[in-house]
């Protein structure tokens, strides 16, 4: 009989222990929501809920232990039962159970569910018993199924972005290529000085370059008609330079814009 009492009280202390870690945790969070409800976040809630579902399945191990004897088996019966207020109540129960009389015994000591509840799980049970078996079969399948799916999919998700996570994104360009090309664009490194045969540099001897074309363009004066008899034709600087380095031969398109500009259209 000791040694039962005994296990009786070490189960008692365990599942006290428990239960207080449960009432605190539950109310830090109750006072989070109440008082940070303004800086709560999302992660933080999850957090306040995994530690209470952990509190609790450690509740549900501590009751389910093989040491812990059948607490339903045990019987409290009120002894005293008084209007007057009780300072060692008060204690044990952190000041929510001032006096231990008729009004307050049948409510902490009951072992059914309050009248209301009782009411709707007798609701809950009656429309249960309508529903025939075939149609319970059908809602309990239609429903697995919908269950199956949702895990699928989030099953699906999870090693999706698992994979997603370990493997390396893949590289999309060369680095080799693009440092080239930009030293190409920005120093001209790489790029050759060919050119095509026909062509000639503003440096080769027996032929006007493109420097002395645009000189040559740059000093044009204004031509007079051939008409004028008191007017000498003037000579373009281009031209002249032209003459200089190869005597008898001109570009054609200067030499185009000479002949319409010394010949009179109504010279006869």
């Amino acid at each position: 009989m000791q040694r039962e009492e005994k296990q009786l009280e070490a189960s008692l202390d365990a599942l006290l222990s428990q239960v207080a870690d449960l009432k605190n945790s539950l109310g830090s969070f109750i006072y989070k929501l109440e008082n940070e409800y303004d800086r709560l976040t999302w992660p933080s809630v999850l957090d306040s809920f995994a530690l209470l579902s952990g509190q609790l399945n450690t509740l549900n191990k501590v009751l389910k232990h093989e040491k812990t004897p059948l607490f339903r088996n045990q019987v409290i019966i009120p002894l005293v039962l008084s209007p007057d207020r009780d300072e060692d109540l008060m204690r044990q129960t952190e000041g929510r159970v001032p006096v231990f009389s008729h009004e307050v015994v049948p409510d902490h000591l009951r072992t059914k569910p309050d009248p209301e509840v009782e009411e709707q799980e007798k609701q809950l049970t009656t429309d249960a018993a309508r529903i025939g078996a075939d149609a319970a079969q059908k809602q309990i399948q239609s429903l697995n199924k919908m269950c199956s799916n949702l895990l699928e999919k989030i099953s699906k998700e999870e090693r999706e972005s698992e994979s997603g996570g370990l493997r390396p994104n893949k590289q999309t360009f060369n680095p080799a290529d693009t440092n080239a090309l930009v030293a190409a664009v920005a120093f001209g490194k790489g790029l050759s000085n060919w050119r095509p045969s026909g062509s000639s540099g503003p440096g080769q001897p027996g032929q006007p370059g493109a420097g002395t074309i645009l000189a040559g363009a740059s000093g044009l004066q204004p031509v007079q008609m051939a008409g004028a008899p008191s007017q000498q034709q003037p000579m373009l600087s281009g031209v002249q330079m032209a003459q200089a380095g190869q005597p008898g031969k001109m570009p054609s398109g200067i030499k185009t814009n000479i002949k319409s500009a010394s010949m009179h259209p109504y010279q006869r």
